[in-house]
């Protein structure tokens, strides 16, 4: 009977067994040893997302910060609206900085109609045959506007210099006419405010690695992305030399340490209010009347219409 018993019993552990994957009997061996070698427990590693990196702020400070901030951005994009301040921001830095991140915090709270993103792809063949500025000039603002340009006129300066996409002349006439321009610009009223993100190569490293494990953010990895990380002290050497030549007292530079993303969003949202002459000008909110009632109106019937699913 015992015998009958025990055949029956390996029978089971055998269709048992049979059922699983080669993952799991792998996972179950190796549960074995770890118990056998005193493992109580199989502490799994945790991944960090992109974001997440090294921060040391909590998350509600953060949120909480960002929310005041965000408060004063309001209150300085009503000032431009009704001043007419025209205001550029650009953004530059190397790849994986965080400049869409901080982008993204500055824009989310103000009205599209009066603060706009430009983030211009390459040129195309008529463009290339046009006084390099001309296709920036077509995104400045108008009288009330804010405009942040995500990489700006400066790739001269910084991929194409480096990647081989202009000639030396071209990038000399750059280095030139790039100061003359931007005091032009402020000459004619402009408020122009230049922030590049500063990111060390191993923090670097491992957002583009977090970037090829998340495919929500894979798409931000370009072929010139990729490019970039074999020629790090080439491009140190063109920020150098942009640094150098175009760091003029009417338009400074302003390096943004961003190998911890929520500090450099906080510290550049604080430093563009800062250097903005703005006060609160929020108007009062404006009293709703009572709503009229509409005893004419009747309902079309329900089945006349689509509807979205209710999935959620």
């Amino acid at each position: 009977m015992s015998d009958h018993k025990a055949t029956v019993k390996e029978q089971s552990n055998s269709k048992r067994d049979h059922k699983l994957s080669k993952s799991d009997k792998k996972a179950q061996k190796t549960t074995k040893k770890l118990h056998k070698k005193g493992a109580v427990k199989l502490k799994l590693q945790k991944k960090t997302t992109e974001d997440e990196g090294s921060s040391k702020l909590s998350n509600k400070y953060y949120e909480k910060e960002l929310a005041k901030l965000q408060l004063e951005l309001v209150k300085m994009q009503y000032w431009a609206k009704f001043t007419g301040a025209r205001i550029i921001i650009l953004f530059e830095g190397r790849d994986a900085a965080g400049k869409g991140g901080t982008i993204k915090r500055i824009t989310e709270p103000l009205n599209p109609r009066g603060c706009r993103i430009v983030a211009l792809g390459t040129p195309s063949d008529r463009e290339k045959t046009e006084w390099y500025f001309q296709r920036y000039v077509a995104h400045l603002p108008a009288a009330g506007e804010i405009v942040c340009f995500d990489r700006s006129w400066y790739n001269r300066a910084g991929v194409e210099y480096v990647m081989g996409f202009c000639t030396e002349a071209d990038y000399q006439e750059f280095m030139q006419a790039c100061p003359e321009f931007e005091q032009m610009l402020v000459r004619s009223g402009i408020i122009l405010l230049k922030y590049w993100f500063s990111v060390s190569d191993d923090e670097q490293e491992r957002r583009f690695q977090a970037r090829m494990t998340d495919p929500a953010r894979r798409w931000k990895l370009s072929p010139m992305d990729l490019e970039s990380r074999d020629r790090w002290v080439d491009y140190s050497k063109a920020k150098d030399a942009m640094f150098a030549r175009t760091n003029i007292p009417e338009t400074p530079w302003f390096t943004v340490e961003a190998d911890d993303k929520k500090r450099a969003r906080l510290n550049c949202i604080h430093h563009i209010l800062s250097k903005i002459p703005y006060v609160d000008m929020t108007p009062d909110p404006p009293e709703l009347p009572p709503r009229k009632s509409a005893d004419n109106y009747v309902r079309p019937p329900l089945n006349e219409q689509f509807f979205v699913p209710q999935i959620y």
